[in-house]
């Protein structure tokens, strides 16, 4: 089991990364609410990870933080519930808004994430409802208690154009799963002139929610 790696990052195209580490190139996708905590390219990089070895794949999911990624474990183990969508379900909302609308059965919300309707919104309530009340319990970071924004990054200039932040945001959020005449129009509806893919992302994300 690979459980974290540290190490430059030499590559970000959301949602993926690639990291150094002593010569070896590691690629790991990351919901974009991780995303948005990693350091400039060319920096150091602590990512903590979950390894998913398939028969065609090996891959690596990478997480901010150990509550994240406790959370995307629980989300694997529910019914109808891969890699690929517990990755977009935590780029759709914050860890912790996730689990006050499991705890509070907020089907409404649940509902707007990309590949969850409402049969899979309710299967999640009935399946973690009990394991996410206990994780609040015992992780403050899951309690509802704190803002959703406080610890959000400083966002940095881009120095690349508008186009091609525009298309980065694009993959992005096909890569998540949303659809190409879905993705577009929010793009198109956010984003304003000098603004970063990360901010594009953010305010995409946020407007289908």
């Amino acid at each position: 089991m690979i459980g974290r790696i540290k190490g430059t990052l030499i590559d970000k195209t959301p949602p993926d990364v690639l990291v150094d580490v002593n010569g070896v190139g590691y690629e790991i996708q990351l919901p974009m609410t991780s995303f948005y905590q990693l350091p400039n390219v060319g920096e150091v990089a602590t990512i903590y990870t979950h390894f998913i070895v398939r028969e065609d794949a090996q891959l690596l999911f990478g997480f901010s933080d150990t509550s994240e990624r406790a959370l995307f474990r629980e989300l694997i183990k529910a019914n109808g519930v891969g890699p690929k969508l517990a990755c977009t379900i935590l780029s759709g909302m914050s860890a912790q808004d996730f689990v006050q609308c499991i705890i509070h059965e907020d089907i409404s919300n649940l509902v707007k994430l990309p590949g969850v309707g409402k049969k899979t919104a309710e299967r999640l309530v009935v399946e973690l409802k009990d394991k996410l009340e206990k994780l609040s319990r015992t992780d403050t970071h899951f309690d509802g208690s704190g803002s959703t924004t406080a610890n959000s990054p400083t966002q940095r200039p881009s120095l690349r154009g508008d186009a091609h932040a525009k298309n980065e945001a694009l993959s992005a959020l096909l890569a998540l799963g949303y659809k190409p005449g879905q993705a577009e129009r929010v793009i198109k509806q956010v984003y304003t002139e000098g603004m970063t893919s990360e901010q594009a992302i953010r305010k995409s994300l946020k407007a289908m929610v």
